[in-house]
């Protein structure tokens, strides 16, 4: 599927992605994913609904989600490249995902983030609503090393 707002193309083609772009950006720019492998990207897109966007052929944002289809949804990995930013291209890429056909009537959609609380409010995420029963485990042998893991 493709949407187009002026010079920018979103597109959920997996042929079209720029993988080593991503993997640039997610294991080396990315607070969430240093150290990511290539091969660790790639496996990870290949499991998901991938969102390029593009300046003709350029990719210069990104955002996956991990669903089932029917009843959750995982938004990770979503970057807009630094000169691309403030041009409304991340409100654009949430509107899109968030009308895709594939991703509607979940009962509960997911992120994480550090410092985009305000632009997800905008599209109705909120702290999670009981957070005592949510866990996570922890690999201490991931060779990623994302700030998430560090002491407060």
């Amino acid at each position: 599927m493709e949407w187009h707002s002026g010079e920018y193309t979103i597109s959920t083609e997996r042929e079209r992605l720029d993988i080593e772009a991503i993997h640039r950006y997610v294991s080396g720019e990315s607070y969430w994913g240093k150290g990511r492998s290539l091969e660790v990207v790639r496996r990870s897109i290949e499991n998901s609904l991938p969102f390029g966007i593009y300046r003709g052929t350029e990719l210069v944002g990104f955002a996956r989600v991990v669903t089932d289809y029917a009843t959750f949804g995982w938004l990770a990995d979503v970057f807009i490249l630094e000169a691309h930013r403030g041009r409304g291209l991340s409100k654009w890429l949430m509107e899109v995902i968030l009308s895709h056909p594939d991703l509607q009537g979940f009962r509960r959609w997911v992120l994480s983030t550090k410092d985009a609380h305000g632009l997800y409010r905008q599209f109705g995420f909120q702290e999670l609503h009981r957070p005592e029963r949510w866990m996570e485990r922890f690999d201490p042998n991931m060779a990623e090393s994302p700030d998430y893991w560090e002491p407060r």
